[in-house]
């Protein structure tokens, strides 16, 4: 696995440099929606470019979600979130087909307890129906306990969705971002966009490089506004239509594999205003996942844990599910939700900014809408430029090798061919070293410790890096290759190594 295999693919989608070059289309932000809509557009002859503030794809939202892929029964009928919602959920099984991620169609229960009314399960199936959303039932308590034994006593009803699904939220946005990166799409990381102006052709987009401080200036006849929480920003310095969209903070725990089969699918309570309330459900690697709170906040950075946080989740958890063990906690994160003041995604363009397409307030269920969002988009832009086919658009990605997947003797044999992969450097996950390997040189490969970790999931188990980061950083100095003193946690600003014993 040579780097130099890989070398002309990503280098040149990373450090391509035109002076004025005119890209037809740039999408700012590289989550899942910006990296499916990039991967939708390879599927032409337009050039491409998606510019993103951080250090790799998946850094905002998409990172630290419920991974849920949702039905389609809470969106009030009529909005855009039930319209591509359910249209997003039916693409799942031959997106993950096409992008070799993992996907589980586990099913979800809206579980509803003896103190609350059982007039909400009946809105939501008519919802549902209405949406679109197919095999929905409310059950009784006795068929629930026989799917889920540990739901709570005071559960005594749900709604049934079998079409509710589990997915990695890494694995799904990278897949996109890859597939359209080998397709074409030029990505544009650490990068931050400081201003857009209108101009005749189209868009002046003044960004800087956060690692070198450097600036220039990028054009494009097409912007698409994908930034998240900040896309409100974005639309504000070009359009008079204002947008204001709230950072609203859910904290996560993520539990042992050892308690992952506490349940077996989806469990969410009644739904309030703030949101579908605290899920426990299982995720494709085995974890069990327990979360979100959700806190309005002012601070669009603000992606701390808090005690009195992480305490309610315990609470509010053993509303719909008993006993699940808090003990085996093994890592606590939080996100931010794009929430737009309408309640609703911002989907279009701006009435006084032609050519500047907003993908904004994409809060939940935006992973379960995002290959939907990309295809109405694409379409939108197709409209305005009348791109050709690309007829050399291969839409298979081949995700990372993991040799557990493989049969004693097929291990054996390809430890023989790669004897890379017979070194395991992640004990709890049992991550061996071409799995990194193979992580660092693919399209869009990772340059830091997080970015390992997303790939491959070293890092992610019980130690939580605690043994195999420094044998990782010693992979990343060699085949980037780039200094030790370079390696990033997640990027400017949080590297591991500062100096030297002797030198201090």
């Amino acid at each position: 696995m040579s780097l130099a295999f890989y070398f002309p693919v990503w280098l040149l989608s990373r450090n391509r440099k035109e002076i004025g070059f005119m890209y037809d289309v740039a999408i700012i932000g590289a989550g899942v929606t910006g990296s499916a809509i990039a991967r939708e557009l390879s599927r032409y002859q337009l050039n491409v470019c998606v510019i993103e503030r951080e250090e790799d794809v998946c850094c905002g939202t998409s990172k630290a979600n419920s991974a849920i892929i949702h039905a389609g029964f809470d969106a009030v009928p009529g909005t855009l979130k039930a319209k591509v919602n359910v249209k997003g959920n039916a693409m799942m099984d031959q997106i993950a087909k096409e992008l070799d991620i993992p996907f589980k169609r586990n099913g979800s229960m809206v579980v509803c307890t003896k103190d609350q009314d059982p007039k909400g399960l009946e809105v939501l199936m008519e919802r549902g129906k209405a949406n679109g959303v197919p095999d929905l039932q409310i059950l009784d308590r006795e068929a629930l306990i026989a799917m889920e034994p540990n739901l709570s006593d005071d559960v005594v009803c749900a709604l049934f969705a079998p079409t509710g699904g589990i997915v990695c939220p890494f694995h799904m946005t990278m897949g996109y971002a890859e597939n359209a990166c080998s397709n074409g799409v030029e990505f544009s990381l650490n990068t931050q966009v400081d201003d857009i102006k209108k101009v005749e052709s189209g868009y002046e987009l003044a960004v800087t490089h956060t690692d070198s401080g450097k600036k220039e200036t990028k054009t494009a006849k097409v912007v698409i506004n994908a930034a998240g929480v900040y896309a409100d920003t974005l639309n504000n310095m070009v359009s008079e239509h204002k947008l204001h969209i709230t950072a609203r903070k859910g904290e996560y725990m993520l539990l042992d594999k050892d308690a992952g089969k506490h349940v077996s699918h989806t469990i969410f309570q009644l739904p309030s205003k703030m949101g579908k309330g605290v899920l426990v459900s299982p995720t494709v690697h085995g974890n069990l996942l327990v979360g979100p709170t959700a806190v309005d906040v002012e601070d669009k950075e603000a992606v701390n844990t808090t005690q009195a946080g992480l305490d309610s989740l315990g609470r509010t958890a053993s509303l719909s599910v008993k006993n699940v063990p808090l003990r085996q906690v093994i890592t606590s994160f939080a996100g931010l939700r794009a929430h737009e003041a309408g309640d609703d995604f911002v989907i279009g363009e701006a009435e006084d900014a032609k050519g500047f397409i907003n993908v904004a307030g994409i809060e939940s269920p935006g992973l379960s809408s995002a290959p939907a969002i990309a295809v109405m988009v694409a379409d939108r832009v197709k409209e305005m430029l009348n791109p050709e086919v690309n007829d050399k658009f291969n839409p298979i990605r081949k995700g990372i090798l993991h040799p557990d997947t493989l049969t004693l003797e097929e291990r054996n044999e390809l430890i023989k061919k790669q004897p890379a992969y017979g070194n395991i450097i992640c004990r709890c996950e049992m991550i061996t070293e071409g799995e990194i390997l193979d992580a660092i040189h693919r399209p869009l490969g990772a340059r830091s410790l997080d970015g390992v970790k997303r790939r491959t999931r070293a890092g992610m188990g019980r130690c939580q890096a605690g043994f195999c980061s420094p044998r990782t950083m010693e992979i990343l100095e060699r085949e980037v290759p780039m200094s030790m003193f370079d390696i990033t946690k997640n990027g400017v600003g949080s590297n591991i190594v500062i100096g030297t014993n002797k030198e201090l």
